[in-house]
């Protein structure tokens, strides 16, 4: 038998937060607010530093990554199951990586340092794992008016 917690989980009800946030990826009028394209910088100076980010409001964060082509279909099924979506383009098409496909995993979220410190750690790991890089994170929201 289902518990009443469980039926309010499937129903979309139950803690404050558990609401996804209305923002979309694809949304034009999107602005970077934070970035760290350094890996030794910790995430919370980052956002210290950030200009225009609302730490209250969903974010779009990317994680700019370089991987040999016959993986990223892989990498893209194991990041899917946590909501990140992959795209082509990103810093790395800048840094012109040879022989890795430049590429982008994003995912819509509040940004908060331990969170942001973890995924780059995780992003990191995965593309290592995979024959690839990651290249630092940003994150956007609509521009503050």
């Amino acid at each position: 038998m289902k518990t009443l917690r469980s039926l309010l989980a499937a129903a979309g009800i139950g803690r404050r937060g558990s609401r996804k946030p209305v923002i979309s990826a694809d949304d034009p009028e999107l602005v970077v607010v934070v970035r760290s394209y350094d890996d030794t910088e910790p995430a919370s100076t980052a956002l210290e530093r950030a200009t225009g980010w609302d730490p209250e409001a969903p974010a779009v964060l990317r994680h700019h990554l370089a991987l040999p082509g016959d993986v990223v279909d892989t990498v893209t099924a194991v990041l899917a199951q946590d909501e990140w979506v992959v795209r082509p383009g990103g810093r790395a098409e800048e840094l012109s990586v040879p022989e890795l496909r430049p590429l982008v995993a994003l995912r819509v979220q509040r940004l908060d340092a331990l969170h942001c410190s973890q995924e780059s750690s995780r992003m990191a790991g995965l593309a290592q794992r995979h024959g690839g890089g990651a290249f630092g994170w940003d994150a956007l929201q609509p521009a503050s008016e």
